[in-house]
């Protein structure tokens, strides 16, 4: 579902982690070099796999705070080396002499909140989690989203860490219902669910392994440094909920329509 998409423990993508993976697999045999010829009954193989980005919800930050998000990034990656855009490779240090590309680049895109694992299915079980998702998902009325807390989140092979913007108050209630919609729709195709204890989220960057005790001191400071100084608000931005969506392989799938008060 796009609307919500970030990668947990780093998601997935990034992202945040985090249905966000344009990648097909298919089935792959492996043989032994070293045994003789003989004839053998091989079973046929199984369905080829795709790819389900977790359903996520649609989130676009406020044009009037991109600004002050990206000095805020620029600053911390200039402590921390190896910070990279979220969903691509492009590294933050890269972009430094131009102020309106490095904004641009790093926050001038939808982000989503993640609500689901991204995990491998069977072609043949497109059709009904697509259905499921629509029928339990199709009603949803707008809502508010504040994005309260900086946080850093790690992926759960430890491969990655992000730095995220963290859902605490406004939103968190409707999210979670929505995770648990997806977690039932998961768990009728015998696929994980999400995790136990969610925590929605944004993320704007990522960078290699884990470095998340260096990345969240680097950040605590620098939001400690803002506090003192008043420019830090009560929450970080809101964002309206905008949609919920569902990558499977390459194809996005509109998941849900709004209802309005």
């Amino acid at each position: 579902m796009e609307a919500l998409i970030a990668s947990y423990g780093g998601t997935s993508s990034d992202s945040d982690s985090e249905l966000d993976c344009s990648t097909t697999i298919t089935s792959i045999g492996v043989t032994n070099s070293n045994s003789q010829p003989e004839t053998i009954n091989l079973p046929l193989p199984p369905p080829p796999l795709s790819l389900l980005n977790p359903s996520n919800s649609s989130v676009t930050i406020p044009s009037a705070l991109k600004k002050e998000l990206a000095q805020l990034l620029k600053k911390v990656s200039s402590i921390v080396p190896g910070l990279h855009v979220v969903g691509i490779d492009i590294p933050l240090n890269s972009l430094y002499k131009d102020d309106s590309k490095f904004q641009q680049i790093t926050l001038g895109r939808e982000f989503h909140i993640s609500l689901g694992r991204t995990v491998p299915i069977r072609l043949h079980q497109i059709d009904s989690i697509v259905s499921m998702l629509r029928q339990k998902l199709h009603c949803q009325r707008r809502y508010w989203i504040d994005f309260s807390k900086w946080e850093v989140f790690i992926n759960d092979d430890c491969t990655r860490s992000f730095l995220s913007i963290e859902v605490l108050t406004g939103g968190l209630l409707e999210i979670t219902k929505q995770i648990q919609v997806v977690n039932e729709v998961y768990r009728l195709h015998d696929l994980p669910e999400f995790y136990k204890n969610p925590r929605p989220h944004i993320s704007l960057a990522w960078a290699s392994g884990d470095i998340s005790n260096s990345l969240k001191r680097v950040v605590e400071e620098e939001t400690n440094r803002l506090s003192v100084e008043g420019s830090l608000q009560k929450h970080i931005f809101s964002s309206k909920f905008s949609g919920i969506e569902c990558k499977i392989g390459n194809k996005l799938y509109k998941i849900c329509k709004f209802s309005y008060d």
